[in-house]
């Protein structure tokens, strides 16, 4: 069985299988849908149902309010229709945006690399002509046994579409994270959907730019970075990367030679924590404080680009907007665990 979907207000009509969600049939069939995490927690792929019937999934309360519930809103990830639908989608065209077909992808990985402690990089080489896709978008991995699959940031630049790259912090308790870290092996079979997300450079507008990571939050920075340089990009690119210790400081190497190589390019790393073993001269302290130190407190005329933990990513909102840089110049990469739902999105931000 399927279903018919309206979108509003494009006007287009398209197909939905039986079970399959509103967000999956609209990518799978060149719709774009704002959306970000993929699954119900960040309300980026909120829509307004008009005529039909959906079954709400696992949308966050935090997410989809019950008001909005009664409302007939739903967040097109989670939502499965019931019948045919009309439905209502804010869609705020970006000129600089390269709308990809989301496909399924078979690849074998290749390499597995110890990046630090708690994070490994899986290398899988994909079956056909690879994927193609923007500089800041993920990939939706399935997990065997897991109903759910998980999102990572593909880390390596557009060129590179046949091996893609996967930079993947180990969970406590994550069903998935454990299973990559310690059951994949070289030559295992890997099955993946993307390329998903909304998080790209905007490349039309020549104002500098400044990366500000944490963690693993590191992939779409070095995508995006690696991209622009292979693009032959001129404008002033500062990332600025933090990590507790010297352990977790990874990919440092490749950064430093691309700042030798690369005058527009900047990078600065900072250790929140570093012990003495770390023979550390860098900056010491959190990457919003290493942010200050290089341009004070004011911030205009630049564009920001935030990726790593939640707490990291409000605490560079604030310096940031306190340094005159407003939502309209900031962007984050929204990937949230269910722990940090109620965090989804800054209180300095309006909901979208």
């Amino acid at each position: 069985m399927t279903y018919q979907i309206t979108i509003e207000p494009l006007g287009r009509t398209i197909e939905a299988a039986e079970g399959q969600t509103v967000l999956d049939a609209c990518l799978r069939a060149g719709v774009w849908l704002p959306h970000a995490c993929g699954h119900g927690l960040c309300a980026t792929c909120k829509v307004q149902v008009r005529d039909g019937v959906v079954e709400i999934g696992e949308a966050s309360p935090f997410a989809l309010m019950d008001f909005e519930r009664e409302e007939g809103k739903c967040l097109a990830c989670c939502a499965i229709p019931q019948a045919d639908l009309v439905i209502e989608a804010e869609i705020d065209e970006d000129p600089d945006a390269r709308h990809h077909v989301i496909e399924d992808y078979v690849g074998k990985v290749s390499r597995i690399v110890d990046l630090t402690p708690t994070i490994k990089a899986f290398h899988i080489e994909l079956e056909g002509e690879g994927l193609q896709f923007q500089a800041g978008q993920y990939v939706n991995v399935r997990i065997p046994g897991e109903e759910r699959p998980r999102a990572f940031s593909l880390a390596q630049p557009p060129s590179s579409a046949r091996e893609i790259e996967l930079n993947v912090r180990i969970v406590p308790g994550g069903k998935g994270t454990t299973y990559l870290h310690e059951r994949l092996r070289v030559g295992d079979r890997v099955e993946l959907t993307g390329p998903f997300g909304g998080f790209f450079v905007r490349v039309s507008d020549p104002r500098p730019l400044i990366f500000m990571a944490g963690g693993s939050g590191l992939s779409s920075p070095k995508s995006m970075i690696l991209d622009l340089i292979e693009q032959g990009d001129q404008r002033p690119i500062t990332l600025i990367y933090g990590a507790r210790n010297r352990t977790e400081l990874y990919y440092d190497d490749l950064f430093q030679s691309l700042a030798e190589q690369h005058p527009q390019f900047r990078y600065v790393p900072a250790l929140s924590e570093p012990t003495p073993s770390c023979d550390w001269h860098g900056f010491k302290g959190f990457v919003h404080e290493a942010a200050t130190s290089l341009y004070g407190r004011d911030f205009r005329g630049s564009r920001a680009y935030l990726c790593g933990p939640p707490p990291m990513i409000e605490a560079c909102i604030r310096t940031l907007m306190q340094g005159r840089l407003f939502e309209r110049d900031i962007f984050t990469e929204k990937f949230l665990s269910e722990a940090d739902a109620s965090a989804a999105r800054s209180p300095l931000f309006k909901a979208l």
